[in-house]
């Protein structure tokens, strides 16, 4: 049952993984990278820094693709391949964002394979441990519980980035 478990937390992620999110990302290109598809968008800056406060204002800012996946390489798996399976450090403030979306990719699958490794590393005691003060106020949450939010915010924010990208192609372009 342990390893069915592990396998299905797993699976969740990496079949959307393979099937939808990933393929969708083919092909992109800088310019959807950068798009802002409305004035005042939160992005990544070509200096390499990015916007970001915390508490975000309200509104939050919409975002480009950049900003969100440089969200989900950083602040969804970076961050927490380091905390929970001995990963480099990694955090907002020093990471080396991408300045193309290449790189940008390539670091997303890099995050990405870390995390998954490490996901299907894990047995039943490390899933019903708490996953820690790396977790701030979530620090007593089961592993399985930050597993299961992980798959949650890789699938929501890459359904958000496709839905941009599909939003540059049917956006007229100026000549």
């Amino acid at each position: 049952m342990t390893e069915e478990r592990t396998e299905e937390l797993a699976d969740q992620l990496d079949w959307h993984w393979q099937h939808q999110l990933r393929p969708r990302l083919e092909g992109l290109t800088d310019d959807e990278y950068f798009w802002e598809p409305v004035p005042g968008c939160w992005t990544l800056h070509p200096d390499g820094s990015i916007d970001f406060s915390y508490p975000p204002p309200q509104p939050e800012p919409f975002t480009t693709i950049a900003w969100r996946l440089a969200h989900v390489i950083v602040g969804v798996l970076a961050m927490r391949n380091h905390s929970h399976f001995g990963g480099p450090p990694a955090d907002y403030q020093s990471w080396p964002y991408a300045r193309d979306a290449r790189t940008a990719l390539e670091q997303l699958d890099s995050a990405y394979a870390n995390w998954i490794t490490g996901v299907r590393g894990l047995d039943a005691a490390a899933l019903a441990r708490p996953c820690g003060p790396a977790e701030g106020p979530y620090a007593d949450f089961s592993m399985a519980t930050l597993v299961l939010h992980i798959n949650r915010e890789v699938i929501h924010h890459g359904a958000e980035i496709a839905c941009i990208r599909d939003l540059y192609t049917h956006t007229p372009k100026e000549n």
